[in-house]
């Protein structure tokens, strides 16, 4: 038989029995859209993690106190938990005298609970110097930054996230000169910065209070060395020379003769965008996985139906082989069927996929525009989808073409 008549045959039987079709394509629809949905999301998410990290500036160099960590995946030990006291005053002063450097900004942490009248918010809170603004490209919506003077006099003055001011001023009230109550100490309010989003450290940005270093470290934490230092690489010098030379400066000062001796870890933007792109692509992938499993479902779903069809075509069978047919000739119509039946349900898959895709992009932006969700159909999703759903038509197609074209002609004309 010709593959042109036998691709006929195999569409007039699905047509006959649209009903048990599109059962039969459902699964297949239901999961090549969920690999779509839940794979756009992942890309989407990876972009939208990747853009901020872009955000904090090609040229920003972190120092994180404790032996650089072991393995691409694995968190420096300050991140876990651990106090490290290894960075201090004497190293934030030896990197302001290097000249490949612009801004050094030592930074301490904490968490708390910030109060403005009846409204109150759980926070974090970074104490920080005047370079900060400078080296992480941050400035102020409403009031000012905090200055030399601020930092020296360790005047108890605070500048807010955006997210935070709506949270504890209403929209008619400005919070400049407010006074607002940190850990039980009152700050006055002096500016709101300017945008939000994820810090180096996934700090959000915009549910933030920032205070002198000098009052976050003697009266808030009571602790005499630094959580990090943020640097501003000289634009005249390459990155990776300027972090060869905070190494230099750091070892100097710490006595350390070798590199494998290190206190330190320093991590350019390049090594946080590598880190988060791996972790990132992993867990897509992940999700990736999760969804395939409904294509398996839905495959062996489409076996089970074509069993039930060929034991329900069985006369059908016997009259075809009586009259010419070979074993060949009704394995291939069986084998058509199940491939179209997985490739039209492949295909709506796709549009369902991308019409559900659309649609959470299109609620995103409109009633959470501050995300900054970018939406993201990546094609190797469809591609997946496609390559998925005609394994699952041949795999799953096979065994029940098989137990078609095997029958005995006499005796399929003899079922009844």
């Amino acid at each position: 038989m010709l593959f042109r008549d036998a691709f006929k045959t195999a569409t007039r039987s699905l047509a006959h029995g649209k009903m048990r079709s599109v059962l039969t394509m459902l699964g297949i629809v239901i999961g090549i859209a969920s690999v779509i949905i839940l794979m756009s999301i992942g890309q989407s998410a990876q972009n939208l993690i990747l853009s901020e990290v872009e955000g904090i500036g090609s040229d920003l160099i972190i120092v994180i106190p404790g032996a650089p960590a072991s393995g691409n995946f694995s968190a420096p030990a300050s991140a876990q938990g651990i106090i490290i006291t290894s960075l201090k005053e004497r190293d934030a002063d030896a990197l302001r005298r290097e000249p490949s450097i612009v801004a050094v900004a030592p930074e301490v942490r904490g968490q708390a609970e910030v109060v403005y009248g009846n409204n109150d918010e759980s926070v974090s809170y970074q104490g920080v110097n005047a370079d900060f603004f400078v080296a992480r490209t941050l400035g102020v919506k409403e009031g000012r930054v905090l200055t030399k003077s601020d930092i020296d006099s360790g005047l108890r003055v605070a500048i807010i996230g955006l997210d935070l001011a709506q949270t504890l001023f209403s929209e008619r009230v400005t919070p400049i000169d407010k006074t607002i109550r940190l850990n039980n100490m009152s700050f006055r309010v002096i500016g709101v910065l300017d945008k939000g989003g994820s810090g180096p450290f996934g700090v959000d940005q915009g549910n933030i209070v920032i205070v002198p270093l000098s009052v976050a470290q003697k009266q808030l934490l009571g602790i005499n060395y630094y959580n990090d230092i943020v640097v501003k690489a000289n634009s005249e010098y390459d990155v990776n020379f300027v972090k060869s030379r905070i190494a230099f400066v750091l070892r100097q000062n710490h006595g350390i003769m070798t590199a494998d001796k290190d206190d330190f870890d320093i991590r350019t933007q390049e090594d946080i965008l590598s880190l988060l792109g791996n972790i990132t692509s992993i867990l897509t992938l992940f999700l990736a996985a999760i969804a395939s499993i409904s294509l398996l479902v839905g495959g062996i779903g489409i076996m089970n139906i074509m069993l039930v069809a060929v034991t329900e075509r069985t006369r059908e069978i016997g009259l075809r082989k009586a009259v010419g047919a070979t074993d060949t000739d009704i394995l291939e119509q069986f084998l058509i069927e199940s491939i179209l039946l997985t490739l039209i349900g492949g295909a709506i898959g796709i549009a369902v996929g991308a019409g559900i895709v659309g649609l959470i992009y299109v609620v995103l932006s409109t009633f959470y525009a501050s995300l900054g969700w970018a939406f993201a159909f990546p094609i190797s999703a469809v591609l997946l989808g496609l390559l998925v759903s005609t394994l699952s038509g041949v795999a799953f197609g096979i065994y029940p073409a098989r137990q078609a074209g095997k029958k005995n002609p006499i005796d399929a004309l003899r079922y009844e």
